[in-house]
């Protein structure tokens, strides 16, 4: 059996799925903060589940820090977490970035989910605490990626920086009249434009794009649905990009 566990900076997803399967079985949410809740949460679902932790295999991405990665490692004592990282090449996907493993883990398992999806030229945006968006080659080749605040730190961020602001909930508006509204609606179009910008420089990377489908643009992560309703490109909504990556990278390595 594989845990998957995708530790980002706000929220740890995980999915538990049989080794060899493409589905999963059980999945769920915590919050970064309950990390160390980690133990005693698995203890007691291995326990209720009628399996033990030596029976399983744990693949994590963790961008969250040294602290929950020994939360990680505290699941089970008799699996020993495989903490994922960026490789030169993985599971079909060729890695551009000058040293391949400063690439953050969850977006090369993303990468890797995407690849496998639609075996073509697509960007990938993930949404969450920051924003990545990432390009991907016909051929699987990773071309490079920008990271921006995601929607709430540009706003907050901007708030904390400036004494007259103050953090309230707007609503998206072409020309705002009010504060929230232009404080949300500014964030909404730095992100917005940033994926536009990179939608058409990778038509510029890749010339045959003009004589092909729409590329997609796989979208995902908490703010992905704001993103999306503003967006006027072909986007196709991805769920749980890093934990698929993850399932795919422990296929490939027999798990």
């Amino acid at each position: 059996m594989n845990l998957l566990i995708d530790a980002g900076n706000t929220r740890i997803k995980w999915a538990l799925a049989e080794a060899g399967g493409d589905s999963w079985l059980h999945s769920g949410v915590l919050p970064v903060e309950q990390a160390g809740e980690l133990a005693q949460f698995f203890a007691g679902y291995f326990s209720g589940s009628g399996m033990s932790s030596r029976d399983i295999q744990i693949w994590a991405s963790n961008v969250a820090g040294a602290e929950v990665a020994r939360h990680i490692r505290n699941i089970g004592s008799g699996c020993q977490p495989r903490f994922v990282v960026a490789l030169e090449a993985q599971c079909g996907v060729r890695n551009g970035y000058a040293n391949a493993a400063q690439l953050g883990s969850d977006r090369w398992a993303a990468l890797i989910a995407a690849w496998h999806l639609v075996r073509g030229e697509c960007l990938v945006v993930s949404c969450g605490t920051a924003t990545t968006i990432d390009a991907l080659s016909g051929h699987g080749e990773f071309l490079g990626g920008l990271i921006l605040p995601g929607l709430e730190l540009m706003q907050r961020s901007l708030c904390n920086a400036t004494a007259q602001l103050q953090p309230e909930q707007g609503i998206y508006a072409p020309f705002p009249l009010n504060t929230a509204d232009a404080l949300l609606s500014g964030a909404l179009q730095a992100s917005c434009g940033a994926i536009e910008r990179q939608y058409a420089l990778l038509g510029k990377a890749c010339p045959e794009l003009g004589r092909k489908a729409a590329v997609p643009v796989l979208l995902s992560g908490g703010a992905a649905a704001s993103l999306k309703s503003s967006l006027n490109l072909p986007i196709q909504m991805m769920d749980n990009p890093v934990l698929q990556g993850l399932l795919l990278i422990a296929q490939e390595a027999g798990a």
